[in-house]
């Protein structure tokens, strides 16, 4: 590096001292009494991990406040909020390897709930690949782990996103298909069958409602 880059590179650094440091004291002020001592302590040390490699750290402080309103020890709640750090890290690498070279906060964490829903990182790089304009990623992977929350599986969750965006589907239908399977379920489908509906029909047509057998015929053991 060059000396003039050096002394760039160092003027940024400098700057940015104080705005991190304001940012650790808004920080300890939002956790100060609402968490033991040393569960604030563990959750700003996972955070400034998290922050020093480019990633959002508000979910950490939501999920680490979570755990102490309801009272869940200590241990469970660092852990918690640090396998929280480590589905953000996976997801920023998957939104990456989909080809999103800076993926934004919200991306990321929409990929942390799909992951947390029970898609793995290679499902996530794929639904990164496939959000491309008009579709946000965030709001793709999102839509991801709703489905995968209602009972679709992973697989299928993916299949679904895929097909109805490479029909063209809008950003509104894409967002509507959680709905969709949710009204399938409503009316006696399984997830499965409610979102198998919509991958073959489009994310316009209706689930299919389960078979009923014709009057008079359903039982065999009816007299």
């Amino acid at each position: 590096m060059s000396a003039p880059l050096r002394r760039l590179a160092l003027a940024l650094a400098l700057a940015a001292v104080p705005v991190a440091l304001a940012a650790q004291g808004d920080v300890a002020d939002r956790l100060a009494g609402r968490l033991p001592p040393e569960v604030a302590r563990a959750v700003q040390d996972i955070a400034s991990g998290v922050t020093a490699r480019g990633l959002p750290t508000g979910r950490l402080f939501d999920k680490a406040l979570e755990g102490g309103a309801k009272r869940v020890p200590a241990e469970r709640v660092i852990a918690a909020v640090r396998a929280l750090a480590g589905r953000l890290d996976q997801a920023a690498a998957a939104l990456r390897a989909g080809g999103i070279a800076a993926p934004g906060a919200d991306a990321v964490e929409g990929g942390a709930d799909a992951l947390n829903a029970g898609l793995g990182p290679e499902q996530v790089r794929e639904l990164a690949s496939l959000s491309r304009s008009p579709y946000d990623p965030a709001l793709t992977l999102r839509v991801a782990a709703e489905l995968a929350a209602l009972g679709v599986g992973p697989d299928q969750t993916v299949q679904l996103l895929r097909n109805v965006i490479k029909a063209g589907g809008t950003p509104s239908e894409v967002l509507d298909l959680p709905a969709k399977v949710a009204s399938g379920i409503a009316h006696g489908a399984t997830p499965p069958q409610a979102a198998q509906g919509l991958a073959r029909g489009g994310a316009d047509t209706p689930p299919p409602h389960p078979a009923h057998p014709a009057a008079g015929k359903g039982n065999p053991h009816r007299p």
